[in-house]
């Protein structure tokens, strides 16, 4: 399996408890993707301060924005690594008060489709990642036999 990094990406992941190779692109959506699906998978990695800073003044837009263009991918989630209970408890630096941010968060996911995963720290948004990665590899592959039955099937 093959990860497309982002040149941008400031801490990626090394994903080398895995069987992947990395290799960086510029992607138009998100921190990671696979290669061939760059505009259909993504998934935006974010430390707890990096989300909650991206939930206010201009950095917000920027963060809406990036939500806006991956609404209609097959695949896109932000995968956090921190869990909703330090968010709730203010385990970060900003003055942002914990209902603020949480509620914001619950607006984007409903008005983006944008799934937050909460995995709990950067090992586990490590393995979130790679598994929804993989996971979406072999759906497609599935679709794409089944497609391919269907229409000999059919011919």
């Amino acid at each position: 399996m093959r990860i497309l990094i982002d040149t941008r990406e400031q801490q990626p992941f090394s994903f080398t408890r895995y069987e992947v190779a990395t290799e960086p692109a510029t992607l138009p959506v998100g921190d990671y993707s696979l290669p061939g699906f760059e505009d259909r998978a993504a998934i935006e990695r974010k430390s707890l301060e990096d989300l909650i800073s991206c939930l206010m003044g201009s950095n917000r837009d920027r963060f809406e924005r990036e939500l806006y263009r991956g609404r209609h991918y097959d695949l896109f989630a932000i995968v956090v690594e921190a869990t909703l209970a330090d968010v709730l408890r203010g385990h970060y630096r900003s003055g942002m008060k914990a209902h603020a941010a949480l509620q914001s968060i619950i607006a984007f996911q409903v008005r983006y489709k944008a799934a937050f995963v909460w995995a709990g720290n950067r090992e586990g948004a490590e393995y979130v990642t790679y598994s929804l990665l993989s996971k979406y590899l072999r759906e497609i592959g599935e679709r794409f036999k089944q497609a391919t039955k269907a229409q000999e099937a059919v011919g």
